[in-house]
C-alpha cells in the first residue's frame, strides 16, 4: 500500500506552516581535492515510523554540494562502501571519457576510484550521479547523487545573489514510492514529491531577488514549473552556462536531467507566502507526469496533476541584498552551423519483442533501432569535429536526450528555432513524442543540435548518449562513441614494457618508473591476491608516486595500461 503524503501538500489543499517541513540544504565542499565516500545508510525521511533504507554520499541521502572554478584541475577521490557496484558520472562535465564515470568506470565495492580533470566548463550548475548499467533507476532512487556548481571569472562580476542557502538555493526535485514500512520502491514516478530530499518542503527566503539553482533528478517525471501567483520569473542559464540576458517566463518545463538557474523578486514582499507548483494538468500524455494511469507500474498519485513543489515563507531583507533583475548576463559565442564538419542522423523508435523482463514487459524504447551493447561503438567521432546531430523519433513518448563529452546547442525542434531560455548551452534536449505536446505530433519529430569534439581522444573509453529516464537507459535507450584521432579503436594488447614498481616492498607509496622515458601510464589498477580491486587511477601521474597507505599488509597485483601502446604490464608488490 503507498502512502499518499501529497494527498495534501500535491493539491494545495493545507496552507498551514504545520504541515511543512522545512527544506534541507545539502553540505558544501570547495577546493580541488574531494573525497566522496558513497554508502548504504538510513534516513528519516517520513516524520514518523520507520527510518527509510537509503544511499548517500558523505550523509544519510544525496551528497554535497562541490564547488570548483573553471581553469583548477580538480582531483575526486570515491570510494565504493556500498554492497553493491557502482559509477559516479560527472554529468554536463567536460572532461577525458576515462574520467567520466559512464558505464565502463565500474567502481566495485569497497574500492577508490580517483578521476581528475582541469575544468574548462563555465559558470552553471553540473550534478553528479550513479551510471551503472541496469542499475541506475534503482542507485539513483536510494538518494545517490550531488550538486557540482561551477564559478568562473564572467558569472562573479554579475550581481546575481550566490550567498548560497540564503538567496542562492538548490532545488533538487524528484519523486519517491513509499511503502507502510516507509521504504523507496524503485519505480518510474513516485507518489511523493521531494525537495532536496524533503516531503513537503518549506523554506524561508529574505525579501529580495532569490536564485533558485533547479536540478531535475526524478526517474521520469518532468515539471512544469511555475509560480502560485501567476507571476514571472526571469530564467538565467541552462545547463551548461548563463543566458546573453534573462528570459522572462511564467512557466517552464524542466525534464528529466535538465538544469535552470532561475531568479525571482521578493523585494517588498516580507510576511507574505508563496508556492513554487508543478503545472503538470497542463502537460500531455506524451510527457512524462502528463499521464494519468489507473493501474500498472506507471500508476501515481501525482499523475496529470498540479502539485505543490516548495512553500516559500518571505522574510526580511539579509545584509547586501540584490533587489534587482539584471538587464544582461554574458555575450555567448554559439556554434556555427556552416562549420559543421559532418550531420549525423539518430533515430528514436519504440519496439516490442524485447525478450528479457522489465516493467515496460516485451516493448522497450530504442536509438537506432537496437538496445544498448557495452562491447559496441555507433561512432567514431574525429577529433576535432563539429558536427550536427539530427535526431528522428517516431515514438509515442517524449525522451530528454542526454550526451557525455560535449555541452552543445540546440539548431531547432520540428524545423522551429529554441524557445530563447533553451538557446544557450545545453546538454539534455527533450524529443518530443508523437502524440503531441510542445513542439509535437504528427509521425516524426526531428530535433537537432550542434557540438564541437575539441580534445580528449581516446580510443578505449567510449562517452555515452541516452535517455534521461532511468527506466528506459537501464532497459537499453543508450549508445556510445568514442573520439579518435584516426579511424578504429585499439584493444587492450599485453607486452614486455620494460618499468619497475617500487619500493617493495613498500607501506605508504609506490612508484611506478618506466625504462623509456617517453612512455606513461594510461590506467593502473591494483588488486588483492582475490582478484578484488581496491584502487583505480586513471592517467595518474606517477611522479607524485602511488598512495597505497590505506591498503592491509599483503600481496597486490598492479596492472599498469601504457597510454600510446595501450600494452597491459602486471607485477606484483607487497604491503608491510
Amino acid at each position: 500500500m503507498k502512502l499518499l503524503f501529497t494527498m495534501f501538500f500535491g493539491l494545495g489543499s493545507i496552507s498551514a506552516h504545520a504541515q511543512y517541513n522545512n527544506m534541507w540544504i545539502p553540505d558544501t565542499l570547495s577546493g580541488t581535492n574531494f573525497n566522496l565516500t558513497i554508502k548504504d545508510t538510513f534516513a528519516q525521511i517520513v516524520n514518523k515510523g520507520q527510518q527509510t533504507i537509503t544511499g548517500g554520499i558523505n550523509g544519510k541521502f544525496w551528497g554535497p554540494t562541490l564547488f570548483v572554478k573553471k581553469g583548477d584541475e580538480v582531483h575526486m577521490n570515491v570510494t565504493n562502501k556500498l554492497n553493491d557496484s557502482t559509477t559516479i558520472h560527472w554529468h554536463g562535465m567536460h572532461l577525458p571519457a576515462v574520467m567520466d564515470g559512464g558505464p565502463h568506470q565500474i567502481i566495485p565495492p569497497n574500492t577508490t576510484w580517483k578521476p581528475y580533470w582541469k575544468v574548462t566548463n563555465d559558470a552553471a550548475t553540473y550534478w553528479y550521479h550513479p551510471h551503472l548499467h541496469e542499475m541506475t533507476m534503482d542507485q539513483i532512487t536510494k538518494g545517490i547523487g550531488g550538486l557540482l556548481i561551477v564559478r568562473d571569472s564572467i558569472e562573479s562580476t554579475l550581481a546575481l545573489p550566490r550567498k548560497y542557502g540564503v538567496d542562492d538555493i538548490p532545488l533538487v526535485l524528484t519523486d519517491r514510492d513509499f511503502s507502510t514500512s516507509n521504504q523507496m520502491t524503485p519505480v518510474p514516478y513516485g507518489d511523493s514529491m521531494l525537495t532536496n530530499m524533503t516531503l513537503r518542503a518549506q523554506y524561508n527566503v529574505p525579501a529580495q531577488v532569490i536564485r533558485f539553482r533547479i536540478l531535475n533528478a526524478a526517474i521520469e517525471r518532468s515539471f512544469n514549473l511555475g509560480f502560485s501567483d501567476g507571476r514571472k520569473f526571469y530564467v538565467i542559464a541552462s545547463d551548461g552556462g548563463l543566458l546573453n540576458a534573462p528570459v522572462s517566463v511564467t512557466k517552464y518545463l524542466l525534464h528529466a536531467g535538465e538544469r535552470i538557474e532561475i531568479l525571482v523578486n521578493c523585494t517588498g514582499q516580507a510576511g507574505t507566502t508563496l508556492d513554487l507548483k508543478a503545472y503538470n494538468s497542463l502537460l500531455g500524455g506524451a510527457i512524462p507526469g502528463g499521464e494519468s494511469f489507473p493501474n500498472g507500474p506507471f500508476a501515481n498519485f501525482l499523475g496529470h496533476k498540479d502539485f505543490n513543489v516548495l512553500h516559500i515563507n518571505i522574510g526580511s531583507q539579509s545584509a547586501n541584498p540584490i533587489t534587482s533583475i539584471p538587464a544582461s548576463l554574458t555575450t555567448l559565442n554559439l556554434l556555427n552551423t556552416a562549420n559543421a564538419t559532418i550531420t549525423r542522423k539518430l533515430t528514436i523508435s519504440d519496439s516490442t519483442g524485447v525478450t528479457n523482463p522489465t516493467i515496460l514487459g516485451p516493448n522497450a524504447f530504442i536509438i537506432n533501432h537496437k538496445l544498448f551493447k557495452m562491447d559496441f561503438n555507433e561512432y567514431n567521432v574525429h577529433l576535432g569535429n563539429t558536427e550536427i546531430w539530427e535526431i528522428t523519433s517516431t515514438s509515442g513518448f517524449g525522451h530528454p536526450f542526454h550526451i557525455h563529452d560535449v555541452e552543445f546547442n540546440i539548431i531547432s525542434v520540428n524545423g522551429a528555432a529554441p524557445a530563447a531560455a533553451q538557446a544557450g548551452w545545453k546538454d539534455v534536449v527533450f524529443i518530443p513524442g508523437r502524440m503531441g505536446g510542445p513542439g509535437g505530433g504528427g509521425t516524426s519529430n526531428v530535433v537537432k543540435f550542434i557540438a564541437r569534439f575539441d580534445d580528449y581522444a581516446d580510443p578505449l573509453h567510449p562517452f555515452m548518449y541516452h535517455c534521461h529516464i532511468s527506466l528506459h537507459e537501464d532497459e537499453g535507450m543508450m549508445g556510445q562513441f568514442v573520439v579518435t584521432e584516426s579511424t578504429g579503436s585499439n584493444k587492450n594488447k599485453t607486452g614486455n614494457i620494460p618499468l619497475t614498481v617500487y619500493p617493495n616492498p613498500a607501506n605508504n607509496k609506490i612508484y611506478v618508473a618506466f625504462k623509456d622515458k617517453s612512455l606513461s601510464a594510461y590506467y593502473i589498477i591494483i588488486t588483492d591476491m582475490l582478484g578484488r580491486t581496491k584502487l583505480m587511477l586513471p592517467k595518474p601521474n606517477l611522479h607524485d608516486g602511488i598512495d597505497i597507505g590505506h591498503l592491509s599488509k599483503g600481496i597486490y597485483h598492479i596492472t599498469i595500461i601504457e597510454n600510446k601502446t595501450k600494452q597491459s604490464i602486471t607485477k606484483n608488490f607487497a604491503v608491510e
